[in-house]
């Protein structure tokens, strides 16, 4: 009997070299050269793709309480899809330029920092969760999907809805 295939080495592998790319994103210098756009659309590209994701993510949950297993696994494929757009989207606008500071007040900073250093740290988790989550659920591994699922959803719901949070709060420093 052949043995069921498991993406674990694959999903830790991509997970590892995403998260190395992004963080790489924030030591190096803003790009220099012309452009031919004004790159301050892709913060709000961003917090419009979170939203969408948030949606979906909500939708797949609503679809998935009413048992309809084909609804929500194309709410699901919408919200990798929205979370790849975001992907592309955030390493291109730090990979163009360097990173915005925060401008506001001091109480509000601190509440800025918190939503963030939250939001990254559980963007981190969410990646190799959600693809695992994923693979086994495209794997018709029932019993493992929901017992991850369980942990991913709240997650990623919380990484994308703070991800609009954190444009709403930076976005007047762009």
């Amino acid at each position: 009997m052949e043995k069921p295939r498991t993406y674990t080495g694959v999903i830790t592998v991509f997970s590892l070299i995403l998260i190395v790319i992004i963080a790489c994103l924030f030591f190096m210098p803003g790009y220099e050269g012309q452009l031919g756009f004004d790159v301050s659309i892709f913060p709000l590209l961003n917090a419009i793709f979170n939203c969408f994701t948030f949606t979906f993510l909500l939708l797949s949950l609503f679809a998935i309480k009413k048992k309809k297993i084909n609804v929500h696994r194309n709410w699901v494929f919408a919200a990798f899809g929205s979370t790849a757009l975001f992907l592309v989207s955030y390493v291109i606008y730090h990979f163009l330029t360097e990173p915005t500071k925060f401008g506001g007040p001091d109480w509000l900073k601190y509440t800025y920092f918190f939503v963030l250093i939250t939001h990254v740290l559980l963007a981190i988790v969410n990646v190799p969760l959600a693809l695992m989550t994923m693979a086994s659920g495209l794997g018709r591994k029932v019993a493992r999907h929901r017992k991850i699922a369980r942990w991913t959803m709240p997650i990623w719901l919380y990484v994308s809805g703070t991800g609009v949070l954190v444009y709403l709060l930076i976005s007047p420093y762009y």
